[in-house]
């Protein structure tokens, strides 16, 4: 019961705090002149994403690499099958050309590369390294697209991340930078709480670190994308849910992950299972959504519960034959 207080304790600083980096980043962003667009897919996508990040180091740092990575490979397949397709089940979700010839693409390549860096059960810190200069391209090509996105698009991210008035520029900077940092602070905080628990967990339960990665940490980790993406659907700001969630996605694999295997001297280790087991489910995941984005450039409700039900499968098959 300990370990599962510190679990939920953790998880709920990790919430809170990747809130905060979230709220005041993007506010911070606006005032000192980022356009609401790149808001809305650089930094919101890399806020969301800080509590991967924080858990992945502290758990990199303590040895427990496939923690990491399978925190990693359950966000992104939990992202990619339970969040979109319950979006779709919602509402039958249209795509941008944006993300139907960047986004998936490279979600599509940075999970196969991962698969190919990690065959050998290690991630270095040269594959690391490479995992992060990715995703400084992958931003650098963002702001290029951005630019030619389409008046609706941009109207769309301003409405969302609105340009806070002059009055006050200064103060309301400096405001949103403390809280900022706060949320940074809480969200390290929330990290070690977590780990802390799932280590003492996983072992009292008898299972791998990368089964309670997979399961309770992936799913917790994943909760600010499963808001921002309910939300953005009920407010009919499709583009906005679905370029976080797959810049999210992105995010993980090049940023957080590669960011994670600098971390310790000596890289991080991999289990075998997953290898062979989730890390492809994850590229098969990215895999699925080619043909299905591009048949009339949506996801339907039946294409959204059929994600839906098949992360239910393997989550099934995470707590019987793993757990």
């Amino acid at each position: 019961m300990t370990a599962l207080a510190w679990c939920l304790f953790g998880l709920s600083l990790l919430v809170a705090g990747s809130e905060l980096v979230v709220r005041a980043g993007s506010r911070l962003a606006a005032l000192i002149g980022i356009p609401p667009i790149l808001i809305g897919l650089t930094i919101v996508a890399v806020g969301t994403s800080t509590p991967e990040l924080a858990v992945g180091i502290e758990a990199a740092l303590q040895g427990n690499g496939s923690l990491a990575v399978g925190n990693i490979a359950g966000t992104n397949s939990f992202n990619i099958l339970f969040i979109l397709g319950l979006s779709a089940l919602l509402m039958p979700l249209s795509l941008e050309m944006r993300t139907l010839r960047f986004d998936l693409p490279v979600m599509t390549a940075a999970a196969l590369a991962l698969l190919a860096m990690a065959w050998d059960g290690m991630l270095t810190r040269v594959e690391g390294m490479a995992l992060f200069l990715a995703g400084i391209a992958y931003t650098g090509a963002i702001i290029r697209w951005a630019r030619r996105e389409s008046r609706a698009v941009i109207a769309e991210f301003s409405r969302e991340y609105p340009v806070p008035p002059a009055n006050g520029h200064t103060r309301k900077a400096g405001t949103s930078l403390m809280v900022l940092l706060a949320g940074i602070a809480i969200v390290v905080v929330g990290a070690e709480w977590l780990v802390h628990g799932a280590v003492d967990l996983a072992r009292m339960m008898g299972v791998s670190d990368a089964f309670i990665g997979l399961t309770i940490v992936a799913i917790g980790t994943s909760s600010p994308e499963l808001v921002t993406t309910i939300v953005s659907t009920l407010r009919q700001e499709r583009d906005i849910a679905v370029g976080n969630l797959l810049g999210s996605s992105v995010y993980n694999i090049l940023f957080i992950l590669g960011i994670t295997a600098l971390a310790p001297s000596t890289g991080i280790s991999v289990e075998p299972a997953l290898v062979h087991i989730d890390i492809p489910v994850m590229g098969a995941a990215a895999i699925a959504c080619v043909p299905i984005f591009l048949s009339g450039r949506r996801v339907t409700r039946a294409e959204g519960a059929a994600f839906v039900t098949a992360y239910l499968a393997y989550l099934a098959y995470l707590v019987i034959a793993r757990g």
